[in-house]
C-alpha cells in the first residue's frame, strides 16, 4: 500500500504563519515585564535585561483595573448571554415556523449587515440618552441622562446580532424536522420545544457564537468611549488603557499599557480555551466553513 506523502511545504508555511501570528502577543508580554529606561532604548531586545513584576500591580493601581474589569465582565457577559438568546429564538423562528413574510424578514436581517456599525452610532446615542422616564427623563426624553446613567447603555445596543441570527439559522436548518414534530404530537408547547430540545442540539453552534460575541465585546472601543464621555463609571478596560495611554507621558507609561493589555487579553483566552471544542463542530455544521 502506497504511503500518502507529507505535506512539508505546507506545513512549513503553517509554522511560520503561527511564528509571525504570535510574535506581537509575545512582544506585548516582555514588554510589559521592561523597565522605562530598557524599553526607550535604541537598540531592540525581545527578552527583557531585567524582569519588573512589579509593573503589573502599578498597572492595577493607576487603570483603577477592579472598576474596568467589572464594567467589561458584565458588559460582555451580559451582551454575550442576550445575544445567544436573540439569535437563537430568531434562527429557530427563521427556520422551523412557517408564517408569512418569513424569507423577507430573512433578507432584511441580512441587508443590514452591509451597513457599517458607525451609521448607528448617532442614532443608538439618541435613543440611549433620550429614553423616556429613565435617569432623570421626562416622558418626552428629556432632563437627564436616560438609560447612560446604567450599565445597560453598554449592552442594550449589541443585544441583538445579525450575524448571530444567520448564523444560528444556518445551523438549525440541520436539525431533521422529526423531532419537532414528534415534540409536538406529545404536547410540548413551542417553548418547551425551543428550550429543551433546540437549544441543547445547537450547543456548537452556540459556543462558536459566544467566542464571538464574547470577543467582540470585550475589545469594542468607539461605543465605550462614546458612553464615557458621558458616564465616566461607564469605563470598559479599553477605554481605561487608551485613557492612560493619553494622559500619561508615552514613555514611561509604555510598559504599563502593555501590562494593562496582557491583564485584557486573559479574560479572551480563558473563553476561548472552554470552547474551542465546540468551536470547529459549529463552524462545520452551521455551513460557515
Amino acid at each position: 500500500m502506497r504511503r500518502k506523502k507529507v505535506p512539508y511545504v505546507t506545513y512549513a508555511i503553517i509554522i511560520i504563519g503561527s511564528i509571525v501570528m504570535i510574535f506581537p502577543f509575545l512582544e506585548m508580554i516582555f514588554s510589559s515585564l521592561k523597565g522605562i529606561e530598557e524599553y526607550t532604548k535604541m537598540e531592540y531586545s525581545l527578552f527583557p535585561e531585567t524582569y519588573h513584576f512589579e509593573n503589573y500591580g502599578e498597572a492595577v493601581d493607576q487603570l483603577e483595573l477592579a472598576k474596568l474589569f467589572k464594567n467589561s465582565l458584565i458588559k460582555s457577559i451580559v451582551t454575550t448571554i442576550l445575544v445567544l438568546l436573540t439569535s437563537a429564538m430568531g434562527g429557530y423562528a427563521l427556520t422551523k415556523l412557517r408564517f408569512r413574510g418569513r424569507n423577507g424578514i430573512f433578507r432584511f436581517i441580512l441587508s443590514t449587515m452591509m451597513f457599517p456599525s458607525f451609521m448607528f452610532l448617532i442614532p443608538n446615542f439618541y435613543i440611549i440618552v433620550h429614553f423616556p422616564l429613565v435617569g432623570g427623563n421626562d416622558i418626552l426624553g428629556s432632563g437627564g441622562g436616560g438609560l447612560a446613567t446604567s450599565i445597560l447603555a453598554l449592552i442594550l445596543p449589541f443585544a441583538v446580532s445579525a450575524f448571530g441570527i444567520f448564523l444560528m439559522r444556518q445551523f438549525i436548518m440541520n436539525i431533521d424536522d422529526a423531532y419537532i414534530e414528534a415534540a409536538r404530537l406529545d404536547g410540548a408547547s413551542e417553548a418547551h420545544i425551543f428550550f429543551r430540545l433546540i437549544l441543547p442540539m445547537t450547543t456548537p453552534a452556540l459556543a462558536t457564537l459566544a467566542i464571538f460575541e464574547f470577543i467582540g465585546s470585550w475589545n469594542e472601543f468607539i461605543w465605550s468611549l462614546l458612553m464615557n464621555s458621558i458616564n465616566p463609571d461607564l469605563a470598559t478596560l479599553p477605554v481605561g488603557i487608551q485613557t492612560l495611554k493619553n494622559h500619561l507621558d508615552p514613555a514611561s507609561t509604555a510598559p504599563l499599557v502593555m501590562s494593562g493589555l496582557v491583564i485584557s487579553t486573559v479574560p479572551i483566552l480563558i473563553v476561548f480555551i472552554f470552547l474551542q471544542k465546540y468551536y470547529v463542530r459549529g463552524m462545520m455544521n452551521s455551513g460557515l466553513k
